[in-house]
């Protein structure tokens, strides 16, 4: 087992946007996070990432209880995430912005990169060949010296994605990364996250493309109003009349629009 949460809550001042929601993922699985907008999604990455910690519950990763332990530490142990809003450094290229990731497993201090020492160049040119590699992964090998700003927005998703390989996580978190994407863009989408498992990555994935999420997903996690709806297959997501009348609609919802 990769995650737990067990009982988790989260309130801001007199508002509930998580309450009692346990679930948990097995290493190597893709696992869909998935509600209408307000369900409690994003608060949920936000408290595994300790971005803001949880009012109530337990998270542990990996056997080791994370609860309310410093981002960087989360980042360290193996944990790292997308956002909705894309967060690149636009001025910079695209290996630079993938290099920026690889450097949380950087061992060079100030001194060293001040200097320039051999173990620092020699880490530095590691650095490089390895954000190289992953800019082929994501089918951006012909836009390495491209500033961030001048990729198309399809390509800035997958660098994103490039940029939290880098930090060689265990679980990659990945927030609505189909948001925007054309049909073509979001199948190239679906291949990359298959590569991302493939090389023994775990993925909690946020998304709102119900056709991705249900071919792309081995479990799926339903939220409504912050608490849990529903926990299975695609099949018995699809099948749960629950999740059918609560986000997925009704046939008399789709017959009345």
């Amino acid at each position: 087992m990769v995650l737990k949460i067990k009982s988790i809550s989260k309130n801001f001042g007199g508002i509930s946007a998580l309450t009692d929601v346990s679930f948990s993922i097995e290493e190597g699985e893709i696992f869909g996070l998935i509600g209408p907008n307000g369900a409690g999604k994003t608060t949920m990455f936000n408290m595994i990432t300790n971005l803001f910690p949880p009012s109530s519950g337990e998270i542990t990763f990996a056997g080791e209880i994370i609860t309310g332990i410093k981002p960087h530490l989360i980042t360290e142990k193996g944990i790292c995430r997308t956002f909705q809003n894309i967060r690149l450094f636009p001025q910079m290229s695209a290996l630079e912005n993938v290099m920026v990731g690889g450097h949380s497993r950087s061992k060079s201090g100030v001194f060293s990169s001040v200097i320039r020492t051999k173990a620092q160049r020699n880490e530095e040119a590691r650095l490089r060949g390895s954000a190289i590699e992953l800019l082929e992964l994501v089918g951006l090998s012909d836009g390495i010296g491209t500033e961030a700003e001048n990729l198309s927005y399809g390509q800035q998703r997958r660098l994103e994605i490039a940029r939290a390989l880098a930090s060689k996580p265990k679980l990659l978190l990945l927030d609505e990364p189909a948001a925007g994407m054309n049909e073509t863009e979001t199948d190239d989408l679906f291949d990359l996250i298959k590569k991302v498992q493939a090389r023994g990555i775990t993925v909690l994935i946020i998304e709102h493309d119900m056709p991705l999420v249900m071919k792309l997903c081995d479990r799926i996690l339903v939220l409504n109003f912050g608490k849990k709806l529903a926990e299975g297959t695609p099949k018995d997501i699809q099948n749960n009349k629950a999740v059918i009348e609560a986000y997925l609609g009704s046939e008399e919802d789709e017959q009345s629009a």
